[in-house]
């Protein structure tokens, strides 16, 4: 998970809002096995976590495919 949030965030993190970055940060702390079931379909997002950043870093990992 660090590789692929560190990508996401060397491309996002210059660009994104202050309530982007809030959310960006609420990511980090959820457990690497969650948000990577989340990040690849394995789990569907939990309402609690389903935002615009999240979509974006899904966004992002199907493009890196």
């Amino acid at each position: 998970m660090d590789l692929i949030m560190g990508h996401f965030a060397d491309q996002f993190i210059p660009t994104c809002s202050n309530d982007e970055l809030v959310a960006y940060e609420d990511l980090l702390v959820e457990n690497d096995p969650d948000l990577y079931n989340w990040i690849s379909g394995r789990e569907d997002v939990p309402e609690r976590m389903n935002n615009i950043v999240l979509n974006k870093l899904i966004g992002f990992q199907i493009k890196q495919k």
